[in-house]
């Protein structure tokens, strides 16, 4: 199984980025998905999570109305539109797919704001 993840980048504050994740599973559209990030020195946390059962969403508190979650059940890929973006919202984002037992991590992608 494979999470690669793509579309992070340097980006001035206020400016916008789209992750997006391709996802090698079988069985995608069963998998809840959840973008999380890692700022330098700071422990991970979720930012975005797409459930596979009704599709409910939930963001953390400082990316509400500001970031969107979705996916493509065809492309089998999970993505994150960034806007308005913050100098806060510099880290490393990791796409997650979980279906207990199975937890699957990507490598992640560099998220840069900055002026």
């Amino acid at each position: 199984v494979q999470l690669v993840e793509s579309g992070g980048g340097l980006v001035q504050p206020g400016g916008s980025l789209r992750l997006s994740c391709a996802a090698s599973v079988f069985s995608f559209s069963r998998y809840t998905m959840s973008w999380y990030r890692q700022a330098p020195g700071k422990e991970r946390e979720l930012v975005a999570i797409l459930r596979s059962v009704g599709g409910s969403t939930n963001y953390a508190d400082s990316v509400k109305g500001r970031f969107t979650i979705s996916r493509d059940n065809v492309k089998n890929t999970v993505y994150l539109q960034m806007n308005s973006l913050k100098p806060e919202d510099t880290a490393v984002y990791y796409c997650n797919a979980r279906r207990a037992p199975d937890d699957y991590w990507g490598q992640g992608t560099q998220v840069t704001v900055s002026s």
